[in-house]
């Protein structure tokens, strides 16, 4: 009978090996909050004694962060770390995707530049309005301008055009 207890207390405990990735899991989510910019940390709804041993691990350098790490990843195994995670999802989510519309933008300005003509049909297909005539001179001049070794202002006309036609 006193097997049995054991045996069944023994098949509810989680293995090390669970354990030491839960535990690592937390630590990377401690280090990213660490690491956050201060404005989106501000915005983070977190339990004040979590918050306060962050922004003293941001503050120390060497060990005495590494023992900070230590003590707040052990305070992050009463929270739900998978509602810190939403939170952080939620507040990165739109700052992801200016920088992913930033590096389409750039795309088409090199594919444009490099005398790519399918990214004017595509631009002509996907928004209304393209002065066409405007943004043929633009890759002109900055084909010209990199001929003749010039700054290159028509190029950066070109990507400030493209800019204002994805945000409109």
């Amino acid at each position: 009978m006193h097997d049995d207890e054991d045996e069944k207390i023994y098949a509810e405990r989680p293995d090390r090996a669970a354990l030491k990735l839960e535990v690592q899991a937390n630590k990377e989510l401690v280090l990213h909050l660490m690491n956050m910019s201060e404005s989106l940390f501000k915005k983070m709804d977190i339990p004040e004694r979590l918050r306060d041993a962050i922004v003293d691990a941001r503050r120390f350098k060497g060990g005495a962060r590494k023992r900070q790490l230590l003590y707040t990843t052990g305070l992050i195994r009463h929270e739900d770390p998978e509602a810190l995670k939403l939170q952080i999802e939620n507040l990165e989510r739109p700052i992801q995707r200016k920088v992913e519309e930033f590096h389409e933008v750039e795309q088409w300005r090199d594919q444009l530049l490099v005398g790519d003509a399918s990214v004017l049909d595509q631009l002509l297909a996907q928004f209304q309005g393209v002065d066409i005539q405007y943004l043929r001179q633009l890759v002109r001049n900055a084909a010209k301008e990199k001929k003749q070794n010039k700054p290159p202002k028509s190029a950066r006309l070109l990507f400030q055009y493209l800019k204002e036609l994805q945000d409109a």
